[in-house]
């Protein structure tokens, strides 16, 4: 049950970057065929979330109504100027847990797993860590 690091370079303030690929790396690496893997944003202004990947105006929608809800500009305190990102990273949350099945993510048909970027372009990172069964 080791923890998985993976490096992210995020291009845009708000963005949603498919991650599914690399968890599916990390799931990929334990010999159990089922179990949970548990993915992890240590940032304040990021998040993760599994949302449709087929078709890319699914998150371009999410992104855009997250931005209307919690506008950049505000009657915000936060002296840095990114407090909407803060608030968008709680809003989305900061884990997600999907199944694992026979060696593989239990997702489904156009699920993927997303990398959510509310303060970028930056250098990230997120963790993937296996539980087996």
């Amino acid at each position: 049950m080791s923890i998985e690091r993976f490096d992210i370079r995020t291009h845009s303030r708000n963005c949603a970057v498919d991650i599914t690929a690399k968890v599916a790396e990390a799931v990929g690496k334990v010999t159990a065929d089922d179990g949970i893997a548990v993915i992890y944003v240590p940032h304040t202004t990021a998040g993760i979330t599994v949302n449709e990947g087929a078709d890319p105006d699914v998150m371009r929608d999410v992104l855009t109504f997250l931005e209307k809800q919690v506008p950049q500009s505000g009657d915000y305190r936060h002296a840095e100027g990114n407090s909407d990102s803060h608030i968008k990273a709680s809003l989305v949350g900061a884990s997600t847990t999907v199944l694992i099945s026979a060696g593989r993510l239990l997702l489904g048909t156009w699920q993927k797993i997303f990398f959510m970027e509310f303060d970028g372009p930056r250098d990230r990172h997120f963790f993937v860590k296996i539980i087996s069964s």
